[in-house]
Order: C-alpha cells, then structure tokens, then sequence
C-alpha cells in the first residue's frame, strides 16, 4: 500500500509557472478520485528561485488546497533551489513518518533522472512506484498516466552532474551532536601509525538511531551510502587520512582475513597490510573492533569481533596473518580493543554461553541462567595470550587507569556509542581504524 505521494513540479514549462495553485489543485483531485491512490501524506516538490525567496509566496499556494480538507494536514509544499535538497528533505519527512512505500508522480521526461537521484538518496528500505504525469500549456487537461514500460539510462555525464550536486548539498549540511571525536589509545604509537576510533558524533545522519556519524550503510537500513561517505569524508578530515584509500572488512561474522595486494575474498572479517598510507578499518556497534599494530616490522591490521567471529579465533587469525605475510614477531604486535557491548549488558542463549565458558567460566555471569552474561573481552584477551601475544600489549576495560580506557561498552553509553543490542534493527555503526604513517 502506498504510504506516501511525491509530485514533483521541480521543473514545469515556463508558461505554467504562472498557473502553479490550479496544477497543484488538479493534481490533488486527480489523486483524490483515484481509489486505488490512497496516500496519508503528500509532498510537492517545487523549485525555489533565487530571485524569488520570499516566504509569502509559499503561503500564497495553501489557499488554494483548503477544497482538500482530507489531505491538509498531511501536505506540504517543499521548495529548494537543488532537487537534492528537495528530495533529501522529503526523505528526512519520510523518516520521521517512518514510510517507505512512496509513488512519485512527475513528468514522463523526468523519471530517469528521478530515479539517478532515488538511487543515490534511498536505500531498499524504501520502495518506489513511478506514474507519469502529462502537463499541457491548459492545466485542464493534467491527466495521470500509466507509466511506460521503456527503461533508459541517462548519459554517464549527466549522472555524475547528479552525484557532485549531491555530494556538494550533504557537504553543505551542518554536523550533528557536537563535534567529530575520535578516541585514540595511549599504547600505539603514533610516530608511526594513524589510528582511532570513531563515536558517534559530528556527522550528518538525522535518524536517531543512527546520529550522526554512522559509518555503514545497508539495504536494511535508511543511511544511504552518500551519507555515509560524507561522514567518512569529515572523519578523515579530523584524522588525516587519505578517504580515498579507506578499506573497511566485509563482516561475514567468521575468521577470514585478507591480506591487502593479494585476491580479496567476497567477505573477511579481519584486514592487514604493510602499505603505507593505506587505512583499513573495522566496524563495531556492539561488536568489537579491534587494532594491530606491530612498530618493528610497521605493519598493521584490524578485525570485526562478534561472538561467533570471538569463537572462530577471528583475532589471532589477524594476528598469524601479519606473522606469516610480514615476518611480525608475535610479541612485538600490540592489540588494542575497541568500545564494544559490555559483560554488564551482553546476553546470549544458554547454548552460545557454553562455548564461552568453555574458554574460561570467567567469561560467563550467571551460566545456569537460561541467557548468561557473556563477556567476548575477557575471551578475545585469553585467546590472544594463548596464540603468544604479551599480557601487557593487549590495551582493553581491564586497564587500570581508567583515563586510558577506551573499550567503553556502546549499550551503556547512548550518548557516545551506536549498539545494536539497544537500538533494534536501524542501528548506526562506529569503526576502529588504522594506517601506517608516510
């Protein structure tokens, strides 16, 4: 069922500029007569001119609509001088409504640049129906019509058109939250390495699961990927890396890692390279990530940690990678844990709990309870130490100066951490990330 209509009237004819309230009011009859339209909420997307910014003439269309008593409280007219500002605006809408089925009404001549803009603002969250709309010089004769079966595909100049108005209008929005921190832990050096770890503010997502530096982006999630390469964009600004050699892991929740100049495989959950300038990261809400620095042979890697990948030994496998591709003395690498779901908070069923308990019953709170409390630190330290790396270069929450802790578990701290575990489903991401300095 359609939840949402957008019309879009960015780009009309000039002789129908003038006849704007009449298109608009034949528009919405036309939808009203229409059973099988039934929107709640309706958006007009229309063009601001610069000459013309005068808040009055905004107003001058609503008395024009006061004949639809229905649609009223659910309409608006969004105005903007980009159609990326309009459509982004329509989106932020959209989400407070929390709609994702929307059918766009637009003129026939519009609807492949439309979609250029759909595909690059929008994930698979939402689903989209296309009718077109016919206009002629005597708004009388507006009529709705099915849509075409052809599919076109705009010129590759126009569509990068598209992307740097896009890119230019997300570079222009205000940060969320406060400023871009970044978390940096006291036992790799940096004379050597660029490293940190993000929170969650100083970015531009507005969903408040994921304000506002979420950091991935999923066809399951409402952040497309444009937001999350801005937010990657003013990371590197803040921390000095080049966002163009920026290689996150593909999470397959296992112990697969790659080892960057050979095949990438289709999904790895840890990441190592000796490349200078190269960064490489890994995500976490909840998860943890986790940084590997060796300073002797300068080289570095990063790993997702989940349960399972904390089970399938997806940390020492990072660790035997570096030793075996580099020449890395397992003792000189340090391993640092990232913020991550606490023992306090994390639970697993009784079954998922036993293989923990397996590595060390301190691992487990409350193991005869049907969802122990399960603590994948605790678990991730004591494989490491027994795959030779030193007590003393593993930094996590059991450090004792707590001005040097980093590891803050994310369900505890909505102000500073994303965690799945407590936003459900449309959660954001933080990353831990690192590079070898030039």
């Amino acid at each position: 069922m359609v939840e949402a209509v957008l019309i879009d009237l960015f780009s009309l004819p000039a002789n129908l500029q003038n006849d704007i309230q009449e298109l608009l009011c034949n528009t919405l009859e036309t939808i009203e007569k229409r059973s099988s339209l039934v929107a709640p909420f309706v958006y007009v997307m229309c063009c601001q001119r610069q000459e013309s910014e005068k808040h009055g003439e905004q107003e001058s269309l609503l008395p024009a609509l006061r004949e639809f008593q229905s649609l009223t409280k659910r309409f608006e007219v969004v105005r903007a001088l980009t159609i990326a500002a309009a459509l982004y605006t329509i989106k932020q809408r959209l989400d407070e409504e929390v709609l994702s089925a929307i059918r766009v009404i637009l003129p026939p001549s519009r609807k492949d640049l439309m979609k250029v803009y759909i595909d690059h603002l929008f994930t698979a969250v939402y689903q989209f129906e296309f009718e077109d709309l016919q206009v002629t010089s005597d708004c009388e004769n507006l009529q709705i019509a099915e849509p075409q079966s052809e599919e076109q595909t705009l010129p590759t100049q126009d569509v990068a058109l598209i992307q740097n108005e896009i890119q230019e209008y997300l570079e222009s929005l205000p940060s969320l939250k406060g400023e871009l921190t970044i978390l940096r832990s006291s036992l790799i050096p940096d004379d050597t390495f660029l490293h940190g770890f993000t929170t969650r503010t100083g970015g531009i997502s507005y969903i408040p699961t994921l304000s506002s530096c979420n950091l991935f982006s999923s066809s399951k999630r409402r952040d497309p990927q444009v937001v999350v390469k801005e937010n990657l964009r003013r990371l590197a600004i803040a921390a000095g890396f080049n966002p163009e050699a920026f290689h996150r892991v593909k999470i397959d929740h296992a112990n697969t890692v790659f080892i960057m100049g050979k095949t990438e495989p289709d999904s790895y959950d840890g990441i190592v390279t000796d490349q200078k300038g190269v960064t490489i990261a890994a995500p976490g809400a909840d998860c943890i990530p986790v940084l590997f620095a060796d300073p002797v042979r300068k080289a570095c890697g990063a790993a997702h940690s989940g349960w399972r990948g904390t089970l399938l030994g997806v940390s020492m496998a990072t660790v035997n990678a570096m030793v075996s591709e580099y020449g890395c003395n397992v003792k000189d690498i340090l391993v640092v844990l990232g913020p991550s779901v606490g023992p306090c908070c994390y639970k697993l069923p009784h079954e998922s709990a036993k293989e923990f308990h397996r590595i060390d019953p301190k691992c487990v709170r409350l193991f005869d309870s049907a969802s122990p409390y399960i603590d994948i630190r605790r678990a991730t330290r004591i494989l490491l130490e027994s795959g030779g790396i030193l007590p003393e270069n593993i930094q996590d929450d059991s450090v004792t100066d707590q001005n040097q802790n980093i590891t803050f578990c994310t369900a505890c701290h909505p102000d500073k951490f994303y965690s799945h575990f407590r936003d459900g489903t449309n959660f954001g991401t933080q990353i831990g990330f690192i590079s070898i300095k030039d």
